[in-house]
């Protein structure tokens, strides 16, 4: 085969007639999500990081250690929690934000898991739940979560928040609750 053989062209995807539009609304989600992850990743190498100045990309409005002496704001996260449903993810999200243990919650429906569960895999339909709060209120978030969460052994896991939009992270400090 010479190198100047052209490739096999490969056929546009077409939808089936039976696949939900749901799917095809949550894949710039999805997409947005793979590409925040990508950069974040990238930030973190120093001869690519180098080349934007001494801050990267990702933390280019606002770092945290910038903000570090600031009393405007406080260490921040966001935390992931999935549930089984709809009816589920709305009233864990209405009593987090009334209890002042977050700012708000984001409601992202149809999320498929697969996991390992009883010695098998299994798969489920969920809602993840995208939380944002002070770090000092993980602890009583997570016991509020296992309080009022119908699985044995719910997801709550914590990202760092390392910079972003200064009024948003002052929104965090103001409207949630001191620990």
């Amino acid at each position: 085969m010479s190198l100047e053989t052209p490739l096999p062209k490969i056929p546009h995807l077409r939808l089936s007639h039976r696949q939900s539009p749901v799917i095809l609304r949550r894949a710039p989600i999805v997409g947005a999500l793979c590409f925040i992850g990508a950069i974040t990743a990238l930030a973190k190498v120093p001869f690519l990081r180098s080349k934007f100045g001494h801050q990267s990309p990702v933390r280019a409005v606002h770092s945290s250690s910038a903000m570090e002496g600031s009393t405007a704001t406080v260490p921040s996260i966001v935390v992931y929690v999935t549930v089984p449903n709809k009816e589920a993810g709305k009233k864990l999200s209405e009593s987090i934000i009334t209890e002042k243990l977050a700012v708000c919650v984001n409601r992202v429906p149809g999320v498929e898991s697969v996991y390992w569960w009883d010695g098998k895999v299994q798969t489920d339909s969920e809602e993840l739940l995208i939380i944002k709060t002070r770090e000092s209120l993980l602890d009583a978030l997570t016991e509020h979560v296992k309080r009022n969460h119908e699985y044995d052994v719910p997801e709550v896991i914590s990202l760092p928040i390392t910079g972003g939009n200064l009024k948003y992270l002052e929104w965090i400090k103001s409207s949630t609750k001191e620990n």
